[in-house]
């Protein structure tokens, strides 16, 4: 695989793992029986807030990379792979303790606050693949991370096409004038 290429797959590789974590966000993880048998659905927006941020991060931070020369390119995949492991320990915390990860929708809902009356209103709990699906894109987005620290070095170096060239004495408007005066061309 060409260098070109395998920065490709990379990228877009981390693109496709980054809208999982987004879209794992979006969707509904956790449903939840109150006394009462009230039904609330919690949806990862509300279990684990910060997915958003961080897959947004792992966005922004994939299209800096495309961009990117090579000593920040190792600084961007350490930052990556991070971003991975907050994904990952978010998605875990929701998934280990819902109860709590749901007790600001269920204060909304129910006006009931405090860690053991919002757990005491909950009579049943039935849990998604949501949150298994964010922990794996966690994992995912840190394996991408891994990816750019072991492969950044051979990736081509960014394009300097648009880069201004130096700019020489014969290069201004009155150095231009000097050589003409000089009788040189000044437009070579």
């Amino acid at each position: 695989m060409t260098p070109a290429r395998l920065r490709l797959v990379v990228i877009l590789a981390g693109i496709a793992v980054a809208g999982l974590a987004m879209l794992a966000w979006t969707q509904p993880w956790f449903e939840l029986t109150l006394s009462g048998t009230q039904t609330l659905t919690v949806s990862g927006q509300d279990a684990a807030p910060a997915l958003s941020a961080l897959g947004l991060a792992s966005l922004a931070l994939l299209g800096a990379l495309s961009i990117a020369g090579r000593g920040v390119r190792i600084a961007l995949g350490v930052v990556e792979a991070a971003i991975g492991i907050l994904i990952a320990v978010v998605a875990s915390g929701a998934l280990t303790a819902p109860v709590t990860a749901s007790a600001g929708l269920i204060t909304e809902t129910t006006a009931i606050s405090g860690p053991e009356s919002v757990a005491a209103l909950v009579t049943a709990l039935v849990v998604t693949a949501w949150p298994v699906v964010a922990i794996a894109a966690g994992v995912l987005t840190t394996a991408t991370g891994a990816a750019v620290l072991a492969t950044a070095r051979r990736w081509p170096g960014p394009t300097r096409k648009y880069d201004t060239g130096s700019r020489t004495e014969s290069g201004t408007p009155v150095g231009a004038w000097d050589s003409l005066s000089d009788g040189s061309d000044p437009t070579r």
